[in-house]
């Protein structure tokens, strides 16, 4: 029989809701959810906007507004074919 790795509530995303809650108390997680959040500011988006502020590669200041199917497929790493 399989062992159950996660149980409890889900983001719909499928992120586990404790999890995720502890990874963004790290160092990093407080980093990535910082200057996301500075970056939809910069770029004015407004709450409930179906776009995504997606940084430019390398740059954790500067990016522009992305859908976020484009935005999550320039980030996956390439498989050597």
């Amino acid at each position: 029989m399989a062992k159950q790795r996660f149980n409890g509530p889900k983001y719909a995303n499928g992120n586990h809701k404790e999890q995720q809650k502890a990874y963004n108390r790290t160092k990093k997680g407080t980093d990535l959810r910082v200057n996301a959040n500075k970056l939809r500011a910069k770029l004015k988006m407004k709450v409930g906007d179906k776009r995504e502020a997606g940084h430019y590669a390398g740059s954790t200041t500067d990016g522009a507004p992305q859908n976020a199917s484009s935005n999550a497929a320039r980030k996956k790493p390439r498989r050597p074919a």
